[in-house]
């Protein structure tokens, strides 16, 4: 499912306040040298999105507009070892930096289900048992307040969540994920600590919810550390 630090919530209906961002290329591509005889490179890129692309993950009264958001395109390697194509959406100022991240994980065969931005699903979808997929940007809240999930700004992403669960006590999200509760499993997508995955992540700022006291975000992490 496209878990975050906490199950899924509402959206809110206020209206945005239009905000000024800088202007920026439409597409920033980084590519791997490569020859006809080397393993398969690493390809992204940086877009911009509107409202239509974001589709049902953005509505008036999100706490950031569609012009301060970036799509992250970028190869993965997949579960079964191929290389696949996948997207995510997260706010212009960290674009770049996840656009390494994940130029990094190609580079260490880290392997990642799917990636695609939650817009792309249709919302009867969201949720369903089994979902694997990696994203960013969805603007909710998080579940029982009315406080913005750091999704919601695009300061956070999701990676394989049937492999790095959300535990808060007996609360396990996605539940069917209950067998990666044990975290001393090595299967492959698990994330653990100061492994490459975190690593990553921490050489761009971003702090991992696994690192939660009180409870534990294993697919989780962020800009702000929430």
């Amino acid at each position: 499912m496209a878990a975050a630090c906490s199950p899924d919530g509402g959206l809110a209906g206020t209206t945005a306040t239009p905000a000024t961002v800088d202007t920026a290329p439409t597409t920033t591509t980084i590519a791997d040298p490569t020859t006809a005889s080397a393993p398969p490179r690493f390809e992204g890129g940086i877009e911009l999105v509107d409202a239509k692309r974001l589709s049902h993950s953005w509505t008036d009264g999100c706490p950031v507009p569609p012009g301060e958001l970036r799509l992250v395109k970028v190869t993965h390697r997949g579960f079964d070892g191929a290389v696949h194509r996948g997207e995510l959406i997260v706010h212009h100022t960290h674009a770049d930096g996840v656009l390494g991240v994940f130029r990094s994980l190609f580079s260490a065969g880290f392997p990642i289900e799917e990636m695609r931005p939650v817009g792309d699903f249709d919302e009867s979808r969201l949720g369903s048992p089994g979902q694997n997929n990696t994203s960013g940007f969805n603007c909710r809240f998080i579940e029982g307040t009315t406080t913005w999930s750091e999704h919601a700004k695009g300061l956070a992403i999701d990676l394989n969540p049937q492999q790095n669960p959300f535990i808060d006590g007996t609360v396990i999200d996605p539940p069917e994920a209950e067998r990666y509760v044990d975290r001393t499993l090595k299967d492959p997508g698990m994330i653990q600590p100061d492994d490459l995955v975190v690593r990553a992540f921490e050489s761009i700022g971003w702090l991992w919810g696994g690192d939660w006291t009180s409870k534990k975000d294993y697919h989780h992490f962020s800009a702000t550390g929430r």
